[in-house]
C-alpha cells in the first residue's frame, strides 16, 4: 500500500464528522425495524439488515454503534437507546458459555458503557456502574471456561518458552483455536482488573489474565506464521485462521481455515483481528506492574511483551506489504483463486465491483485501528509508519465508495464481506462477486476507527480498559 506520511488526525475531522452523522440516522433506522426477537443482524441484504444463524455474535455491535455515536456526537437520545437496549437484551450474552465471543459482544455494550461513566461522559450512578461491572466479570469468567490446555514438551520462543500453554477454545469445540478470539480475550483482562476469578471443583481458582496470556501465547505459536520454519507457506505476520488439536493428548495437528481460502493463505478479517487484538493487549499490559503480571501469569512481563509485539508489528507489516491494495484495502484473501485476473492487484486501488474476487472493507477498518494502536504504542521514532497506515486506510473507509451514504441503506460501511466460501454474502443483481453490502461488525469497528481518530484529533485517546 501506499501510505500517506503527511496525513493527521485532525485532517480527517469532516469526514468522521459525516460518518457520524449517517450512523445517527442508521443506528435508529436499523432500531425501528429490528424485532429482537429475530437475534442479531448480521448483515445487509439489498441494503437491509437480515440475521444469519451460525452464532450470536454481533448484538453488541448493534447497541454499541448507538454508545459510540453518542460518545462521538453527544446525542444523548443515542445513548439511551443504547443503555436500554444493553439493559434489556445483553445479559443472556455475558452467561452464554457456547461462545468465544464475550469480547466482542459485552465490551462493546456493557464495556462502553461502563467507560463513559469512568469518564464523566455521562452522570455516574453507583448502582449502574455495578450492573456494568459485574456483568464484564462475569463475561470474562464464562469466557476463560472455554479451556482447553496444550501439553508442552520442548518450550518455543514464539510463546515466551512458557511451561504452560492453553487457549479458549472456539464454538467448534474444545479442540479449535481461532485467530478471531485473540480480540475477544480482552474481557479476561478486564474482569482481572476488576479482581475477579474463575472458581473450578474444590475452590480451585484461575486467574483470568493468564489464560489471556496464555492464549495470546498459544495464538503466536500455532496460528501466527513467523518466517523461521520449514513451513511451505511460511510468511512472517500471515494468520491461518485455526489451529486444530488432538484432544486426546493435546497436541496441535494442523492449521486449517473456516472463512478463509486456505489454511496457509491470509483470511484478511483473520488477520485483522490479529493486528488489533495483540496492539490492544500491548496497550493494556504497559498498564500493569511487572510483579503483579508476573504473580498472575508465571511469567516475565518483558518476555511475553516481547512476544506480542513481535506478532503485532510482523502481522502489521504483513497487512501493509502484502496483501492490501494500493490504497490500504484487501480483498478477502490473499490466496483467493482469481485474484490473479485482477493483474498486479496490489499496485492498484483496490476494485469493489470487480468480476473476481471481492474485497473486505471490514478487514480493513480492523486493521487501521490495530495499525493505529501500535503506532501510538511503539511511538513517534518506531511507531511512525504503522500510525500513518493506519490514518491513510481510515481516510479511504471514510470516504466513497465504502461510506453508505444513501438514506435507504441501512449498513455505514459498504463492500464487507462475511463468508465467502460459504456462499452466504449476498450477489447483487448484474455482479459476479458480493459487493454493496455491509455487517453490524464492519459498521461498529468504522465507528471504533473514527472515534479513536477524534480522540487523537483532539489530543486525546480511549482504549477498552478503564478503572
Amino acid at each position: 500500500m501506499k501510505i500517506n506520511n503527511s496525513l493527521k488526525a485532525a485532517d480527517l475531522k469532516p469526514a468522521v464528522t459525516q460518518a457520524f452523522e449517517l450512523a445517527a440516522k442508521k443506528v435508529r433506522a436499523i432500531d425501528r425495524t429490528w424485532p429482537p426477537e429475530k437475534g442479531a443482524p448480521v448483515f445487509t441484504v439489498n441494503g437491509k439488515y437480515t440475521s444469519r444463524g451460525w452464532t450470536e455474535w454481533t448484538q453488541g455491535f448493534q447497541y454499541g454503534c448507538a454508545i459510540l455515536t453518542f460518545d462521538a456526537t453527544g446525542d444523548k437520545k443515542l445513548y439511551q437507546l443504547g443503555r436500554q437496549r444493553t439493559l434489556d437484551l445483553m445479559l443472556p450474552h455475558v452467561t452464554h458459555c457456547g461462545v468465544h465471543d464475550h469480547g466482542f459482544n459485552n465490551l462493546s455494550s456493557y464495556g462502553n458503557l461502563r467507560r463513559l461513566m469512568l469518564e464523566g461522559r455521562v452522570k455516574y450512578n453507583e448502582m449502574e456502574e455495578l450492573v456494568y461491572r459485574n456483568a464484564l466479570k462475569c463475561s470474562g469468567a464464562v469466557q476463560a471456561m472455554r479451556w482447553s490446555g496444550i501439553p508442552v514438551a520442548t518450550p518455543n520462543k514464539h510463546s515466551a518458552n512458557s511451561k504452560q500453554l492453553g487457549y479458549i477454545y472456539s464454538f467448534n469445540g474444545p479442540h479449535s483455536l481461532f485467530v478471531d478470539t485473540i480480540r475477544s480475550t480482552r474481557i479476561l483482562g478486564v474482569a482481572w482488573k476488576l479482581g475477579h476469578v474463575l472458581m473450578h471443583e474444590n475452590d480451585r481458582r484461575a486467574d483470568l489474565l493468564k489464560r489471556s496470556v496464555l492464549h495470546g501465547l498459544a495464538t503466536s505459536q500455532y496460528v501466527v506464521f513467523h518466517g523461521d520454519s520449514s513451513h511451505t507457506y511460511d510468511v512472517p505476520g500471515r494468520t491461518a485462521h485455526e489451529a486444530i488439536f488432538n484432544r486426546n493428548d493435546g497436541a496441535c495437528r494442523c492449521r486449517s481455515s473456516q472463512q478463509g481460502y486456505s489454511p496457509f493463505s491470509t483470511w484478511t478479517r483473520g488477520l485483522a483481528w490479529a493486528i488489533l487484538g495483540y496492539a490492544e493487549e500491548l496497550e493494556f499490559f504497559a498498564t500493569i506492574p511487572a510483579a503483579a503480571f508476573k504473580a498472575a501469569c508465571g511469567l516475565a512481563k518483558p518476555d511475553v511483551v516481547k512476544v506480542y509485539e513481535r506478532c503485532a508489528k510482523e502481522t502489521c507489516d504483513h497487512y501493509i506489504n502484502d496483501v492490501t491494495s494500493l490504497d490500504g484495502i484487501p480483498y478477502w484473501d490473499d490466496g483467493a483463486p482469481n485474484l490473479h485476473k485482477l493483474g498486479d492487484w496490489r499496485h492498484k486501488i483496490a476494485d469493489p465491483y470487480n468480476e473476481h474476487e471481492p474485497v473486505d472493507s471490514s478487514a480493513a477498518a480492523i486493521s487501521a485501528q490495530g495499525l493505529i494502536r501500535l503506532g501510538c504504542y511503539l511511538g513517534k521514532t518506531h511507531g511512525k509508519r504503522y500510525l500513518q497506515a493506519g490514518l491513510t486506510v481510515a481516510k479511504t473507509l471514510l470516504d466513497k465508495p465504502y461510506l453508505s451514504t444513501s438514506p435507504r441503506h441501512q449498513g455505514l460501511l459498504l463492500h464487507s464481506v462475511y463468508h465467502y466460501p460459504n456462499n452466504w454474502d449476498h450477489i447483487p443483481n448484474g455482479r459476479k462477486v458480493p459487493c454493496d453490502e455491509s455487517s453490524m461488525w464492519g459498521d461498529y469497528h468504522l465507528l471504533e476507527l473514527a472515534l479513536l481518530i477524534q480522540r487523537l484529533g483532539k489530543g486525546g485517546y480511549v482504549t477498552f480498559f478503564i478503572s
